[in-house]
């Protein structure tokens, strides 16, 4: 990268070409307010993970919300969150100085039979660069 040290103060300019201007930014407090996340931060507490932790839409759609079939095996809302987080938590304390991990648990889906589901976790910073944890799908980013 070339860099032009005639700028003010002696300080390196960057060129034109790589310099790129923020068009959008998707706050975390935003997309909790659009429902994008939901914020599962006092469930989590429960279980001793004291940052704040939120699931995508598509995570409590397809996890959490209750199903036929997680209805017909007896699950509720509250048992189904309290897996996921409770997982989560595990594989966080063996992963410990990552900022994302994968991981698994059994869920009723689609047939009263659990199957295998792959959730990731990612920590990073939130809208006042305080830790905050996600929960989401693997696709999602």
């Amino acid at each position: 990268m070339a860099h032009d040290t005639n700028g003010a103060a002696g300080k390196p300019a960057i060129d034109d070409e790589i310099t790129k201007e923020l068009i959008y930014s998707y706050a975390r407090g935003q997309a909790l307010e659009d429902g994008v996340l939901i914020d599962v931060s006092a469930t989590a507490r429960q279980l001793g993970v004291k940052i704040p932790v939120a699931v995508t839409s598509a995570v409590w759609g397809r996890y959490v919300k209750l199903t036929p079939a997680a209805i017909r095996a007896g699950n509720g809302e509250e048992g189904r969150l309290w897996d996921i987080l409770w997982m989560f938590r595990w594989a966080a304390l063996r992963a410990k100085d990552k900022s994302e991990l994968l991981f698994q648990l059994y869920m009723v889906t689609d047939c009263i039979t659990p199957s295998l589901v792959e959730l990731k976790a990612l920590c990073g910073p939130g809208d006042e660069c305080e830790p905050v944890i996600t929960i989401m799908l693997p696709d999602e980013d």
